[in-house]
């Protein structure tokens, strides 16, 4: 009867919660932090740019929303095409770390073409380079992070790796709004100094982490193969469908930079919307992490979208006392993304075989990238022609919507 059980629930530890920890609870390996450093440090790099790219677009190089949009959508959705190609070479070649270094150089490559970009078409160009790094990178190190991982401390490997990966996410905009007012809004000169800590996160993963081996009698599987991609169980693919709909449901953050520069707030300060939201994430990712080894995945995903419908409700309200509601809304956006993003790679580990990692990340990424591509068009779209309001009332649509298939998942 258990194994009956096991094998038709949709999702592990979805309807019941996971046994107890043990007391003598393993801490977590030294390589987990070291790729979190590493992450850190590139997304210092990318948030010195990113924080201002939305603002550089409308104010410098005369781009619209849609325009900004669409060049966020297609950014990140390469990158999360990307690795689905990364992810299945991982399994393929049994190596994660080579890849994983190659994509975080083109990501350090990139920088450059931000500060000496003249127009749209150059923007975009960079941020497909970047994002096209990021894609080759990302599988094969979450991949990586599951395979390091004990089996019971997944979530908590995952949150730590995604807090320190979201310290950076903050201390980039905050030193892009620092260097902005020193150096009198001068947006390339900032856009310069991201290269430093993108090389320094390269050169920290290539000297500082270690790649596990194979273990004895792990499977060398093909993973374009038909009879491969069987393998991966009616759970997983329960868990890339729930991905699909939280991209959806959550656009690109460019969105809340402009919602604040729409209600007022000077170009040298929005990157303070990125450093709110994700001093929130840092701070939520490691505890929600370890709350899901031991907690039903269900009602987690479930709390997280409430509170994503809670953020879109409060960015949508422009008119009446506008800052109050744009604080709340940025902060429950940065809630949101802590209670939800460790979970949802957390499920892919526990519901992919070892041999497929790799792949399921890719895969699981190239659904949810469709999803974010589609999301931020039409957020984009609904900016221009209906107002800033209409674009979150429909995220928060769309994650009620998200809201309603968990909850009947769970019945």
């Amino acid at each position: 009867m258990t194994e009956c059980r096991q094998r038709f629930d949709p999702v592990p530890h979805m309807n019941h919660a996971s046994p107890a920890p043990s007391a003598a609870r393993p801490k977590l390996p030294a390589a987990i932090w070291m790729l979190g450093f590493v992450s850190l440090l590139m997304d210092v790099s990318s948030e010195l740019i990113h924080s201002l790219l939305p603002v550089f677009l409308v104010t410098s190089l005369g781009a619209g929303a849609l325009a900004v949009g669409l060049i966020e959508g297609a950014a990140e959705a390469t990158a999360l095409i990307v690795k689905v190609f990364s992810g299945a070479l991982s399994d393929y070649w049994g190596k994660r770390k080579p890849l994983a270094v190659l994509g975080y150089g083109l990501g350090a490559i990139s920088k450059p073409l931000f500060a000496l970009a003249t127009g749209s078409g150059m923007v975009l160009a960079a941020r497909l380079i970047d994002r096209v790094g990021k894609g080759i990178r990302g599988a094969p190190r979450d991949a990586l992070v599951a395979d390091i991982a004990p089996p019971q401390m997944r979530g908590a490997a995952f949150g730590l790796r995604q807090s320190l990966d979201t310290v950076g996410a903050f201390l980039g905009p905050l030193l892009a709004m620092g260097l902005m007012l020193l150096w009198a809004n001068d947006f390339r000169a900032v856009f310069w100094v991201a290269i430093i800590p993108g090389v320094l996160s390269v050169a920290l993963l290539f000297f500082g982490v270690r790649e596990p081996e194979r273990p004895p009698g792990t499977p060398v599987l093909n993973p374009i193969r038909r009879e491969n991609l069987r393998l991966l169980p009616r759970a997983y693919w329960w868990v890339v469908g729930i991905g699909a709909l939280f991209a959806l449901a959550r656009f690109s953050e460019a969105f809340l930079v402009l919602r604040a520069l729409d209600a007022g707030l000077p170009v040298a300060y929005t990157p303070l919307v990125l450093i709110g939201m994700n001093v929130v994430y840092s701070l939520t990712a490691y505890p929600f992490g370890r709350l899901a080894d031991g907690m039903s995945h269900a009602r987690l995903l479930a709390l997280g979208l409430v509170v994503l419908i809670a953020a879109d409700l409060a960015l949508a309200r422009g008119a009446d006392w506008p800052w109050p509601w744009l604080v709340a809304g940025i902060a429950l956006w940065g809630l949101h993304m802590g209670m939800s993003q460790g979970l949802l790679a957390t499920m892919i580990a526990d519901t992919a075989p070892a041999a497929l990692r790799g792949t399921a990340y890719g895969v699981f990424n190239l659904v949810s990238g469709i999803g974010l591509l589609l999301a931020s068009a039409l957020a984009g779209l609904l900016w221009e022609s209906l107002g800033a309001s209409w674009t979150f009332h429909a995220g928060a649509a769309l994650g009620g919507a998200t809201l309603f298939v968990v909850l009947m998942q769970r019945r």
